[in-house]
């Protein structure tokens, strides 16, 4: 019943979302003018105008979300934490070319706060909606209803990573009837037969879809199996043989009939999120400037009185995005030495200032780093950036090091809330860098600003004496 009437139950899905948008200004507006007491009233803030604002944005906004493929039936292998995370990067850009076109153009009263709002309750309820929706199936589907019924093709560790996975998310709704194979093997479920044998099964039972799943040796099997399925009209997936070494969201690109794969490809690739996580950055690294400017005046003053010779901002050239070489800034916490652009700093390190020392305990050292972000240098949160001798030699002892060069370097990190930061293993902490590259959300940086912020920013340095 529910895949017969799919197409209708996405515009459904997709009409409540407009619902949810439009509906979200008046709850804003109300709290705006009537719980804050703003400058007009909630019937003039309901008035016909902005009415026809929100209800042309709110059109636009299920568009956009259409555009992205909120509304496809792929939808459910996709998890809630990461369509959250869609909808709040999408309705931030949206929130912000909404409120920058009214703002330029002097179309109506300019009401930032009123803004604010609309986008925390839209935000909250188009989740919230989600949420329920995504409970309501996970309860269908475990009581065995809007099932997709599965045939693996294969008996390698691919099947076997393919099952296991489904196995244990029970809230994607696959239900996994067997595996084709010659060979049969223990833990994959029952064997439907061989490869020669799949026309046949497929007729025999009404199976949603096929996933291929084939090693390397096998593959002179692929193009009879996709005949047979295309025979049948059943839709069909293919794990590649190369799966481990593809990212989690791989680019596809054609030239003529040759396809390719970009086996590194970040999350940043996409322009919505580029310009999502550009635009945090120039905000945020602002707003730190501006209030930590008593703090920076502070150290300034500190490095000039107690931190010997030497300038007060300490420049060194450092490997950022696409491996470009800039200049980092940083106040001088060590005395001017031989080693500032080949020695590792360690806890007990001689060159360090007393006052450098301390201002190190607490990052403030790093203060300077902010106006980095604002020139486009660094990103707040990111891989922090390494001096070239380093990178010369890190590039030839650890794997995938140069994939960090693929993004801005950050001020903080995964790895450094994590605890690997200073004097600590840098194998670790490229791995984290990695996953952190790979696995990019608006909720991470949050989640690492936060952590950061609460404990992150003292290390674990000692104070000189």
């Amino acid at each position: 019943m529910i895949k017969k009437n799919q197409p209708i139950l996405n515009i459904l899905n997709a009409a409540i979302d407009w619902m949810i948008l439009y509906a979200s200004y008046f709850i804003a507006s109300w709290m705006r003018f009537e719980l804050l007491k703003g400058e007009m009233s909630v019937a003039q803030a309901w008035s016909l105008p902005y009415r026809q604002m929100f209800l042309s944005y709110s059109i636009l906004m299920v568009l956009l979300f259409a555009l992205r493929g909120f509304y496809s039936i792929s939808k459910r292998k996709v998890r809630l934490r990461d369509e959250a995370a869609h909808v709040l990067r999408l309705s931030f850009v949206g929130v912000v070319l909404f409120t920058s076109i009214q703002y330029f153009s002097k179309a109506g009263v300019f009401f930032r706060l009123t803004y604010i709002f609309y986008y925390l309750v839209s935000v909250f309820l188009l989740v919230l909606k989600r949420m329920i929706l995504k409970n309501v199936l996970y309860r269908l589907r475990t009581s065995g209803k809007n099932l997709k019924h599965v045939v693996v093709v294969g008996n390698g560790n691919l099947a076997k990573q393919y099952i296991d996975s489904v196995n244990n998310n029970p809230e994607f709704g696959y239900m996994i009837h067997g595996y084709v194979s010659k060979v049969k093997k223990e833990g994959l479920g029952r064997n439907l037969g061989a490869y020669e044998d799949l026309p046949e099964i497929i007729r025999n039972n009404d199976f949603d879809e096929i996933v291929v799943a084939l090693e390397a040796h096998e593959i002179d099997f692929m193009k009879t199996i996709i005949e047979t399925t295309e025979k049948q009209g059943i839709k069909i997936y293919v794990i590649p043989f190369y799966n481990d070494y593809l990212p989690p969201d791989p680019l596809i690109e054609e030239i003529d009939n040759v396809k390719l794969f970009s086996v590194r490809t970040t999350p940043f690739d996409d322009k919505v999120n580029a310009f999502i996580k550009r635009s945090a950055d120039i905000v945020l690294s602002l707003l730190i400037i501006i209030i930590t400017s008593p703090v920076m005046l502070l150290a300034l003053i500190g490095v000039l009185l107690f931190g010997g010779k030497g300038p007060i901002i300490f420049r060194q050239e450092r490997i950022g995005r696409n491996k470009r070489p800039f200049t980092m800034y940083k106040f001088r916490s060590m005395k001017v030495n031989s080693k500032e652009n080949t020695g590792w700093t360690k806890d007990d390190d001689e060159r360090k200032t007393a006052f450098g020392s301390l201002i190190r305990k607490f990052s403030i050292d790093e203060l300077p780093q902010f106006f980095n972000v604002l020139k486009g240098d660094m990103s707040i949160v990111g891989p922090r950036p390494e001096v070239p001798h380093y990178v010369d030699q890190f590039k030839e002892e650890i794997p995938l090091y140069m994939i960090r060069h693929l993004v801005r370097p950050g001020i903080t990190g995964w790895a450094q809330v994590n605890g690997y930061r200073g004097d600590t293993s840098i194998k670790k902490r490229i791995e984290y860098d990695i996953w952190y590259i790979e696995h990019w959300s608006v909720q991470l940086d949050i989640s690492i600003m936060l952590r950061t912020v609460f404990g992150g920013w003292i290390n674990n340095e000692k104070i000189s004496r």
